[in-house]
C-alpha cells in the first residue's frame, strides 16, 4: 500500500507573541506613459514575531510590490506609496528619512531577492558583500566581519567556506547563490525577514533544500519571515498564515489550516483546485479561466468577478471589502457573504 503524502504543517502556538509588523492601508502605484498601474490597493495585514506570514497569489497580483513597499525598495520614479502606513516595531517607516531608513533595512528587516545573481554585484566578493552588511550595523573590523561572514555560509551549507568567501557571484552555482542570499540576509540577525519567491529558478532538488535551510533557520533563531510565493505548496509547507491577494488586493487571509480546509474566496479555492495533490486522485488539474485584470484600468467591482462562477451584479458594481468569516479568518467576497452566511 503506498504512502500517503499530505503538507507538513507546521505547529499552532498556543500563545500568540506580540505584532512586529503592522501594514495598514498600502496602497503602491506605478506613474507610466500608459497610465497609472495600481499595483497594491488598499493592503493590510500583520506579522508577529517568529511568525512565518505566506503572501500567495499568480504573478502580477501584487506579491513583490508589497514587498519592496515594506522595504522602502519601490523605484520612485516610477513607483510611488500613495497611503497607508508600514509599522515596525510600532514605528510608523514611511516617516522615517532615507538614513533612518538604512538603519533598519539590512539590520532589524532584511530580504532575500528572487534572483540572486542579479542582486549581488558582480564585480565584488560574496563574501565582501556579506561583511560589508555586517561591518555597517555592527561597526566592527573588516576582519572580524569577513570572520563572521565564514560562519554565516558554513552556517547555510556552503561547502569550503573559507575558500569560497573570495569567490565571484558567478562562481557559486544557482543554488548556492541563494544560500549566500540567505548568509546575506541573516548576517545582522534580523527580526524581520522577507523571502521574495527564494526558490525560483531552481531545480526541484534545490528548491527542497532551500526551504529546508530556511525551515530549519526559521526555528533556531526565531526570525519572522514574510514568504511571498505563487506555490501553494510552499505554503502548506512552510507558513503559520497566509493572505491569498488578486489585482493588488488581499481576498483572502486565514491560518494555514483554514486555507487549505476552509477556503472561501472564490479564488483561492481555484489556486488549490488547479495544484497537484499526492493525497488524492485526479484525473485532470482544474486551470482558471480568463486573465488577470487590468492594474491600469482595474474598472469597478470585484476583480475576479469576469473569472468568477459565482459572480453577480454586487459584484461587478461594488469592490467587496474584507468581511469575518471565522477567528482570524477574513474573505473579500460578496457571493461568500450572500451564499455561505445563512450555513454559519
Amino acid at each position: 500500500m503506498s504512502q500517503r503524502i499530505l503538507p507538513v504543517f507546521p505547529a499552532q502556538r498556543e500563545v500568540a507573541p506580540p505584532e512586529l509588523l503592522r501594514v495598514q492601508g498600502l496602497t503602491t502605484r506605478f506613474f507610466t506613459q500608459d497610465g497609472v498601474v495600481h499595483a497594491v490597493e488598499d493592503v493590510s495585514f500583520g506579522v508577529r514575531a517568529g511568525e512565518v506570514l505566506g503572501i500567495v497569489g499568480e504573478s502580477g497580483c501584487g506579491k513583490s510590490v508589497t514587498g519592496l513597499s515594506i522595504m522602502r525598495l519601490v523605484p520612485d520614479p516610477p513607483g510611488r506609496i500613495v497611503a497607508g502606513s508600514i509599522a515596525f516595531k510600532g514605528e510608523d517607516l514611511l516617516r522615517l528619512n532615507d538614513e533612518e531608513m538604512r538603519q533598519i533595512r539590512g539590520n532589524q528587516i532584511a530580504m532575500i531577492f528572487q534572483d540572486p545573481m542579479t542582486a549581488f554585484n558582480p564585480v565584488l566578493t560574496i563574501g565582501r558583500q556579506i561583511a560589508e552588511v555586517i561591518e555597517l550595523h555592527d561597526r566592527v573590523r573588516p576582519a572580524a566581519a569577513l570572520a563572521r561572514a565564514i560562519e554565516l555560509l558554513r552556517m547555510v551549507g556552503i561547502p569550503a567556506a573559507e575558500r569560497r568567501v573570495r569567490d565571484y557571484p558567478h562562481q557559486f552555482s544557482g543554488g548556492m547563490r541563494q544560500r549566500a542570499m540567505i548568509a546575506m540576509a541573516l548576517a545582522c540577525r534580523p527580526e524581520l525577514v522577507i523571502a521574495d519567491e527564494p526558490t525560483t529558478g531552481l531545480d526541484v532538488t534545490i528548491q527542497a533544500q532551500i526551504l529546508d535551510l530556511l525551515r530549519v533557520l526559521q526555528r533556531e533563531t526565531g526570525t519572522a519571515i514574510i514568504m511571498i510565493t505563487h506555490d501553494m505548496g510552499v505554503v502548506a509547507g512552510m507558513c503559520d498564515r497566509a493572505i491569498v491577494m488578486y489585482g493588488g488586493r488581499v481576498v483572502e487571509e486565514a491560518n494555514i489550516y483554514d486555507i487549505f480546509g476552509d477556503p472561501r474566496h472564490p479564488y483561492a479555492i481555484a489556486l488549490l483546485g488547479s495544484v497537484p495533490r499526492m493525497d488524492e486522485r485526479r484525473e485532470r488539474l482544474l486551470p482558471i479561466g480568463g486573465a488577470p485584470p487590468d492594474l491600469v484600468d482595474p474598472g469597478a467591482g470585484c476583480s475576479f468577478a469576469p473569472r468568477c462562477a459565482f459572480a453577480h451584479e454586487t459584484c461587478e458594481r461594488n469592490t467587496p471589502r474584507l468581511f469575518t468569516v471565522g477567528e482570524g479568518h477574513t474573505v473579500a467576497c460578496w457571493a461568500d457573504v450572500q451564499i455561505e452566511q445563512p450555513r454559519r
